[in-house]
């Protein structure tokens, strides 16, 4: 009996699906199998870009006689961690009564990345793929995105978009991490009087450092200037309150300039 296999991003998610399709299934390692349905899951990443010194052993040694690394071909490698995962996945793809895979990754770029890999890794031929595209993990939300999912060519632009990214991700943190770490990292541990360390540079991380640093600079540059608020006590009706007075940018006190010569 032909069987449709449905890969999700995390094992929480693959159960929502099984919630959705409302099928018997029996728990396996690594999936849930019913009469006409297979579902398995990733576990976040699964696969990744090797390191430079799965290129030549030369890149074991951090130098700048070896910068900029620059590779003509990409190599990737599943993740020793999750490996058994991987292992499941690829078995279950290439099963003879797997006639249609399912795509339901996260919707969006990094989720398209992570079935990608796995796809590329797993060797997937001959074997129609779908991709689910929703919005929430609600029954109907996941049955309107079984019924209307779109074959998963539909989505290449997408694909080759976060390989890019993946791509630069790894030359800028490859490349820099090596090159301050070799200038810099010596004078690093001399000032802190800890071991030698690295000196990690990355497309989010350094940006949000950037943005601490930049706020604490400007905490620690502060001047404190006085300003003044107008404050007033009011009754109405034998009820005080107090108001404090605020002008609007768009209010006709700034559009009257004669006002600031009433009030020099």
């Amino acid at each position: 009996m032909d069987k449709t296999l449905f890969i999700a991003e995390k094992p929480s998610v693959a159960m929502e699906f099984a919630k959705a399709l409302g099928v018997n299934t029996k728990r396996a390692d690594g999936y849930l199998e019913g009469e006409r349905v297979l579902i398995s899951w990733c576990v976040g990443h699964l696969v990744t870009m090797s390191y430079p010194d799965k290129y030549d052993e030369v890149y074991k040694k951090w130098s700048f006689d070896n910068l900029p690394f620059l590779p003509k071909e990409f190599k990737y490698e599943v993740i020793p961690a999750v490996r058994k995962q991987f292992n499941t996945i690829k078995k279950l793809v290439h099963r003879k009564d797997i006639k249609s895979i399912y795509v339901c990754t996260d919707s969006g770029r990094e989720g398209e990345y992570i079935y990608r890999l796995v796809a590329d890794m797993a060797g997937i031929k001959d074997v129609e793929q779908k991709r689910v595209w929703i919005d929430s993990q609600t029954k109907d939300e996941i049955i309107r995105g079984i019924k209307e999912a779109k074959d998963i060519s539909f989505y290449n632009n997408l694909a080759s978009s976060a390989y890019l990214r993946a791509k630069e991700d790894y030359l800028m943190g490859i490349n820099f991490s090596r090159a301050l770490s070799i200038r810099y990292s010596n004078r690093l541990t001399a000032y802190t009087g800890g071991k030698y360390q690295a000196i990690a540079v990355g497309r989010v991380m350094t940006c949000v450092l950037g943005m601490v640093v930049r706020r604490e600079r400007e905490i620690r540059q502060f001047v404190k200037q006085i300003y003044y608020k107008v404050v007033g006590e009011f009754s109405y009706k034998g009820e005080v309150f107090t108001a404090e007075w605020k002008l609007q940018e768009n209010s006709s006190f700034f559009g009257n300039k004669n006002i600031y010569k009433d009030i020099g």
